[in-house]
């Protein structure tokens, strides 16, 4: 009997040396720095990965046939194992601090001592045992299921339709039942957060100002993002003290999504609103598309309002409630119907207009909004009387037209920061530039990215779970750890993590993109004429003491 025990060892352990590895894998570095409870988390997700892999591989050893592995070799093997794996725990466990600082160095973030190893393996053990007990469930479900079907059929048949109805109705609980019932809770709970007027500012009194008694926007239905929008950018006294020159209020409308349920009915709201209050009598028109929440960077409007003196009109339209991971795999077409809808009504009316009294036009967005944006720039609408540009920052790994000018890059031109052919119609940067790389001037569309190589909300890549991002392939950014290695399924959960991160990093990591790194694309795409090298500094000087303050943008 004791003999039949460490004979199953070699095979029975399996699953737990393989959840060991994964674990040690998991410390190693990625693209954003993770504290001990993120590592616990993703530490004890990955134990149970590996886990139910080893285990997987056992089930099918056993359909197959095939009795355990057994004898001398096998077993002195599993403990040569057991232990190599045990040695690499230990080892990734001691090398997780210089890990996680190699990161940190890069993103100008102070080092760590230690990452609190005790407090995260535990944290790690108690994810891996309710994944344990969720798989325990799981397999409690397939053998109820089997248990009816073996009254009717041979066993080996129950087997194989026991577990695709047991994953059926998984998938049937979870896409159709709980996690719709969670989207409509937290739609609705932001929804009802949207339109909380205790902590909100009053109306403006102003009835010429978006909100106010003669709008065609009810300052209310805004919610919080579109207030702060449009009554905290820089008015025209301040963008006089910095330029010393006469300077107009900025120009910003915002139609919150509470406003009417129908996109292209906010859309025509947006338009009667811009013109209202004169915006297509301004030098420059922005469409934004905001991200999933509603969100506007101020540090993207902030300095391109000081940077036309205030001759700017800026118009967005709001098409979620949720934060941009939760919008992007739940509600995908929200935005992508509400940007199409806004950029073609108010194209079509800007179209027009006498084309020596009409503003240039141009379009931005950050993140999901680069997305949506890219998305609803019709080519073939708009090449008869084009736009004067577009600037997209953060744009997420999902937007094709950004995959396809990438894939067009250069050959020897970084996948990071790519150059695409000599430069007139695109152009790509970091928060190292990248700008001056070009060839040739200008066409008379420009188009600037703008992106960071630790940004995993760009460079994420599902195949990942196998093979090596491209940006790994090639010589890695300075902003990204030399230590960084792929590692098959580690790697994967590892960049997942880091887009849920991204957003957290310092200003100019990242998906936290500068105030100061938006003046310099703003600058190459407008070319403000008044603009001195000067003024570019003292702007920078100005938003650089607000993010250090804890600010975004130039007005904090």
């Amino acid at each position: 009997m004791r003999m039949t025990f460490f004979k199953g060892v070699a095979f029975h352990s399996m699953p737990m040396t393989l959840g060991l590895v994964l674990f040690a894998a998991s410390l190693t570095p990625s693209l954003t720095p993770r504290d001990w409870i993120i590592q616990g988390i993703l530490g004890g997700i990955l134990t149970a990965i590996g886990y139910l892999v080893g285990r997987a591989l056992q089930l099918l050893w056993t359909v197959l046939g095939f009795a355990p592995p057994q004898g001398r070799f096998v077993r002195l093997s599993s403990a040569t194992l057991a232990i190599a794996s045990a040695l690499l725990w230990i080892y990734a466990v001691s090398q997780s601090a210089e890990w996680q600082n190699s990161i940190r160095s890069r993103l100008t973030l102070p080092p760590v001592d230690s990452t609190q190893w005790l407090p995260m393996v535990l944290l790690a053990l108690a994810i891996f045992l309710l994944c344990f007990v969720a798989g325990l469930l799981v397999k409690g479900l397939f053998r109820l299921v089997r248990a009816r079907l073996d009254r009717i059929m041979p066993r080996q048949t129950a087997n194989l339709l026991g577990a695709i109805l047991a994953a059926l109705l998984l998938v049937l609980l979870t896409r159709d039942g709980l996690i719709p019932a969670m989207l409509r809770s937290m739609d609705a709970s932001y929804a009802e957060a949207q339109w909380l007027f205790d902590k909100a500012p009053p109306a403006p009194n102003d009835p010429r100002a978006p909100g106010g008694a003669a709008s065609m926007v009810n300052w209310q239905a805004m919610g919080q993002p579109g207030r702060n929008f449009v009554s905290q950018g820089p008015d025209a006294e301040k963008i006089s003290a910095l330029t010393g020159r006469a300077a107009m209020d900025p120009i910003r409308v915002y139609v919150g999504r509470a406003e009417d349920e129908d996109p292209q009915s906010r859309a025509n709201i947006a338009l009667e609103e811009l013109r209202r209050l004169g915006a297509f009598e301004r030098e420059v028109l922005v469409v934004a598309s905001p991200t999933g929440t509603g969100w506007l960077d101020p540090g993207a409007h902030d300095t391109l309002e000081y940077l036309q003196d205030g001759n700017v009109a800026t118009v967005a339209v709001q098409y979620s409630y949720m934060q941009s991971p939760m919008a992007l795999i739940f509600e995908t077409d929200t935005g992508l119907d509400q940007a199409s809808a806004t950029l073609s009504t108010i194209y079509r009316y800007w179209r027009e207009l006498p084309k020596d009294a009409r503003p240039r036009f141009y379009i931005h967005g950050l993140s999901l909004g680069a997305w949506s944006s890219m998305y609803a720039l019709d080519v073939f609408e708009i090449f008869g009387d084009p736009i004067q540009g577009a600037f997209w920052a953060g744009p997420p790994f999902v937007s094709t037209r950004w995959q396809r000018i990438t894939s067009r890059r250069n050959g020897g031109s970084p996948y990071v920061s790519p150059v695409i052919a000599d430069g007139s119609l695109v152009r790509f940067m970091t928060q190292y530039g990248g700008l001056d790389r070009a060839t040739s001037e200008w066409s008379p569309i420009r188009i600037i990215y703008l992106q960071h190589a630790s940004d995993a909300i760009v460079f994420y890549e599902p195949e990942s779970l196998w093979r090596a991002p491209q940006w790994m392939r090639e010589p890695l950014a300075p902003d990204v750890s030399p230590e960084v290695r792929f590692l098959p399924i580690v790697t994967q959960f590892q960049l997942a993590v880091d887009m849920l991160l991204a957003a957290g990093m310092p200003q100019g990591f990242g998906h936290a993109y500068s105030a100061a790194e938006y003046v310099d694309a703003w600058r190459e795409l407008i070319t403000p004429v008044r603009w001195t090298e000067e003024d570019t500094m003292a702007l920078k000087d100005r938003c650089r003491a607000s993010e250090e303050r804890g600010g975004v943008g130039c007005e904090s």
